[in-house]
């Protein structure tokens, strides 16, 4: 397959991916208002769990004496939090801010890793993260719109989820299919008492919506997964901004959430302070 041809096959399995991501984060916006965070996350992972299961008992020779169990734990305690910040939150914020506030995670991403694994960042980088803090802080427009519980846990939801890709990055030489399953088994497991203690009976006509997040979301990995196996890393990065119209036309569309002129400055400069640093980044590696 020509580069051209591959790049093109991974954009539409990146599509796909944010497609049904959007999907799923929709049903979650529609009904998390309804149902407490750690349930819905509770279904999801029990969900995907259920749909690795074959994969699972197929290679689980490969989960015998694995190495870094605190990790793991650690990685998967992260992934909980931002899971269920991010369910929290995208039922009361705007979608296409929820979008614009969680490209800044690359940019906290850099920053943490500064800090906990010693990287250094220079000059030029940490203008890019002043540069997306500033793109935050003009879509939310914080002097006309009080602060709020979704926004909280908003920023609550991108520090968990830098923190679980900082210690990911610790384990980059584990098996995918060990660091799956200790995600999905680890999140079924940690959130079950929490969704015991505040279950809400489930109606008949919620079963199936909530039974779909799990669905798409476990779908995305693997279309993530594809897309990155055939597409260049550089393509897809900025193909990726795409879900930001796509959230942004969903808000619109299907949840009458018209954004602010402010919004689309300060989604730009996100997106563009979140380039830079993708973009330098891979220049370094070259």
């Amino acid at each position: 397959m020509t580069p051209r041809r591959s790049n093109l096959a991974g954009g539409a399995w990146l599509l796909a991916d944010m497609s049904l991501n959007i999907w799923a984060l929709s049903i979650v916006k529609a009904m998390g208002l309804d149902y407490p965070p750690a349930q819905i996350v509770f279904l999801r992972a029990l969900t995907g769990l259920v749909l690795i299961a074959p994969w699972i008992w197929r290679d689980r020779a490969r989960l015998r004496g694995v190495d870094d169990l605190s990790l793991h734990l650690l990685r998967v305690a992260l992934s909980v939090t931002a899971l269920a910040a991010s369910f929290h939150a995208v039922a009361r914020v705007p979608f296409a801010l929820f979008s614009a506030v969680n490209f800044t995670r690359p940019l906290v991403i850099m920053v943490l890793a500064a800090l906990l694994l010693g990287e250094t960042i220079g000059p030029r980088r940490w203008a890019a993260a002043a540069l997306a803090l500033l793109g935050v802080l003009i879509a939310i427009n914080p002097f006309n719109t009080p602060p709020t519980e979704g926004l909280a846990t908003l920023f609550l939801a991108v520090l968990a989820g830098a923190s679980a890709t900082i210690v990911l990055r610790r384990l980059r030489d584990t098996h995918p299919l060990v660091l799956m399953t200790f995600y999905t088994v680890g999140l079924t497991l940690l959130t079950a008492p929490f969704a015991a203690a505040g279950w809400r009976p489930l109606e008949m006509e919620a079963l199936l919506p909530l039974l779909c997040i799990g669905l798409f979301a476990q779908s995305a990995q693997l279309c993530f997964l594809r897309a990155h196996h055939l597409g260049e890393a550089g393509f897809l990065s900025v193909l990726g901004y795409l879900s930001l119209v796509l959230s942004t036309a969903v808000g619109y569309l299907v949840f009458g959430e018209v954004p602010r002129p402010g919004f689309f400055l300060g989604a730009t400069l996100v997106i563009g302070a979140a380039l830079w640093v993708t973009t330098a980044a891979r220049r370094a590696a070259a």
